[in-house]
C-alpha cells in the first residue's frame, strides 16, 4: 500500500479520532490526542495518508519530565494508532521510525514508550530500567527507551508523560491490559 507521511493538519482531526475509536476499545482512549493538542503538548504528531489525503494512521509524542529534573531533554510516544483494515501493512512502522527522526532532528535526547517490548525493540528501544529510569504505572518490561544522544547527564529517575496525555489509570489500562496489534 502506497501512503505518504506528514504533519497532522487541522482537516485530519475528524479522521484521526475515527482512527482511535477503531483502535481503542473506549471512548475515552480515543480522547488522549485532544487535550495535548489543546494545550500546545502535541510536539509531533503525524499522519499516514494515502494519496487522495485519506488518513490511514497517526502517531504523537509529547513531552515528559524526570523527578529528579535533568538537563536531558525527553518525549513520550503516545499513542500510535492505525486503521484496522490496513494493519500489517508497515504504517505504524513507518509513522515510528519517522517520528523518532524528527525527536532527533529536534535535539531531544531520549525518548520512552509503554508498550509491547518485542514490537518496540525493533526500533531501539531497550528496557528503561537497564538506564535507571522508572515510570508511575508499575510495570518494568513494557517501559521502554531509546537514546538519541551519549549526554553524561543522562536523566534517570522518574518519568512522567504530560498531565494532559490521560489519568494514570487510564494509561495503565491501555499499555498493560490490553494487547492491539498496530502495525
Amino acid at each position: 500500500m502506497e501512503f505518504k507521511l506528514r504533519n497532522e493538519e487541522s482537516t485530519d482531526i475528524k479522521q484521526v479520532r475515527e482512527i482511535l475509536l477503531a483502535t481503542f476499545p473506549r471512548e475515552a482512549e480515543s480522547k488522549l490526542v485532544d487535550p495535548l493538542r489543546a494545550n500546545g503538548k502535541a510536539i509531533i504528531s503525524l499522519v499516514a495518508a494515502a494519496s487522495d489525503n485519506y488518513v490511514l494512521g497517526h502517531i504523537l509524542f509529547s513531552p515528559v519530565t524526570t523527578t529528579p529534573p535533568s538537563a536531558a531533554k525527553g518525549i513520550g510516544l503516545a499513542p500510535v494508532a492505525v486503521r484496522p483494515q490496513v494493519r500489517s501493512q508497515g504504517i505504524g512502522s513507518g509513522l515510528i521510525r519517522e517520528g523518532l527522526r524528527l525527536c532527533k532532528e529536534l535535539g531531544y535526547d531520549y525518548c520512552v514508550v509503554l508498550g509491547n517490548p518485542k514490537y518496540y525493540q525493533r526500533f531501539g528501544f531497550e528496557k528503561a530500567s537497564s538506564f535507571s529510569l522508572e515510570n508511575e504505572y508499575g510495570v518494568d518490561n513494557e517501559f521502554m527507551v531509546i537514546r538519541f544522544s551519549n549526554r553524561g547527564d543522562m536523566a534517570h529517575g522518574l518519568v512522567k508523560y504530560a498531565s494532559e496525555s490521560m489519568h494514570r489509570s487510564l494509561r495503565y489500562f491501555l499499555f498493560k491490559k490490553i494487547n492491539i496489534k498496530i502495525s
